[in-house]
């Protein structure tokens, strides 16, 4: 009889305590579940036994990267609906060790025992990140980190970023324009940026994580200053020099393969930190928060754009996300936005402003995802199946994640204020004079 499907229904319903929202459509045909709705689809046994080893988000994570799980429909319907019932239920959703105390549960988790197969784990997938000791954040791991996330190669980012090569929340600057370009909502970023450190001809910009280098070059072209971006990703750097190169700007632009630490050469009269300071740490900011303040003239600003996520009541329960530190960001750590501020502020900065644009970073996200499949086939010859899959599922349950208020990004200015307090702001300092 085939009713591999039926039995994981209900398995995940007793756990979850709650009806499932999505159908399921096992190896051997079954089917169960609402009909019409988004499908799992449950390609061999493997996936069980992945479940079984791992129950949770990392082992969904696994059998979804080797292309034991797979959804067939909607993708941002089939995870808004099984994320939002987790969401939803909160602390009240059963665990594991609890749902395994009832009987019924213990019956179920036996059938799918004997479904699963031999008992040995599989093995995870080949880009899962393997390390004995996690967040240490010291030059070394962070370079690693660093390495395993941007140095997929960068046919790959081109692919799913664009012209733009950005890789930060774009800027729709009025909702007339939401409909524009990718490109031109990165570059509105980027000026948006240069408009709030208000960078003048002859100023020194350090652009700290600058990726393949599109804030120091449109601040070398557009507004006339000298920059040096620093990363710690050998592959961002030759190909920033190339795009710089190709721009004229090699007397304006130097990029470095540099930790952050280990600039010397300030005073800078800006820095700009987008979307690197998510990879500090949180033993760390303090210290990533002084260096800056160190490498900034008197009266000199920092523009810092980071992803924050909901404060917990319970801060120190917070948990990196399985899925992201072992696929996507390794040791990367996220922050409410009140923790960065008090951060900044204890390091010396005097924090003039704080803009969310959370709901922007959907929008990209949607972006990243529709070029990610429109170009499917050419992604999983420059990376692999896995990487690509591991891709378009980060990419897409993130822009949920930012559309629904679970994390957002918010934009700090902060200035390294003189005893004078003459913090160098126009009195409406939205003017971005």
């Amino acid at each position: 009889m085939a009713d591999a499907a039926l039995r994981l229904k209900s398995l995940v319903e007793q756990l979850l305590g709650a009806p499932l929202p999505v159908r399921i459509r096992a190896w051997d045909g079954s089917q169960a579940g609402p009909p019409g709705a988004p499908t799992l689809v449950v390609r061999n046994r493997r996936a069980v036994r992945r479940l079984l080893w791992k129950p949770g988000e990392l082992g969904l994570a696994r059998a979804w990267v080797a292309g034991d799980l797979d959804i067939e429909g909607d993708l941002y319907a089939t995870l808004d609906l099984v994320s939002g019932l987790i969401w939803e239920r909160g602390e009240d959703a059963r665990s594991l060790a609890q749902a395994l105390r009832d009987p019924d549960v213990r019956a179920a988790a036996r059938g799918l025992i004997a479904l699963a197969g031999p008992p040995l784990p599989p093995a995870p997938p080949r880009e899962e990140v393997r390390r004995p000791r996690r967040h240490l954040h010291t030059k070394h791991s962070d370079k690693r980190a660093i390495s395993h996330h941007y140095d997929v190669g960068n046919d790959f980012y081109e692919l799913v970023l664009g012209p733009s090569m950005v890789y930060s929340c774009a800027y729709w600057p009025a909702p007339e324009t939401a409909g524009g370009t990718l490109e031109t909502a990165q570059r509105d970023k980027l000026e948006l940026i240069s408009r709030k450190l208000a960078l003048k001809p002859g100023q020194r910009l350090l652009d700290v994580g600058c990726g393949w280098g599109s804030m120091a070059i449109h601040a070398a072209r557009e507004h006339g200053v000298s920059v040096v971006g620093i990363t710690l990703s050998h592959e961002q750097a030759a190909y920033a020099r190339k795009r710089i190169a190709d721009e004229g700007l090699t007397d304006k632009v130097e990029i470095r393969v540099q930790d952050y630490r280990d600039v010397t050469d300030g005073p800078f009269d800006a820095i700009s930190s987008i979307g690197m300071a998510e990879h500090v740490g949180a033993d760390r900011y303090l210290e990533y928060a002084e260096n800056l303040l160190r490498l900034l003239k008197p009266g000199g600003r920092l523009l810092n754009h980071q992803i924050a996520r909901r404060p917990q009541r319970d801060e120190s329960s917070y948990n990196v996300d399985e899925f992201i530190d072992s696929y996507v960001f390794p040791d990367g750590e996220l922050a409410p936005i009140g923790t960065t501020v008090t951060q900044l502020e204890r390091a010396g900065f005097e924090v003039r402003d704080v803009e969310s644009i959370r709901e922007h970073y959907a929008l990209t996200l949607r972006r990243w995802v529709a070029n990610l499949e429109a170009g499917w086939a050419r992604a999983v010859q420059l990376t692999s199946p896995g990487r690509a899959r591991v891709w378009r599922l980060y990419m897409a349950a993130s822009a949920l994640a930012f559309e629904h208020n679970r994390i957002g990004v918010n934009q700090v200015l902060a200035v390294r204020t003189p005893l004078s307090g003459d913090s160098g702001l126009p009195l409406r300092s939205r003017n971005w004079n």
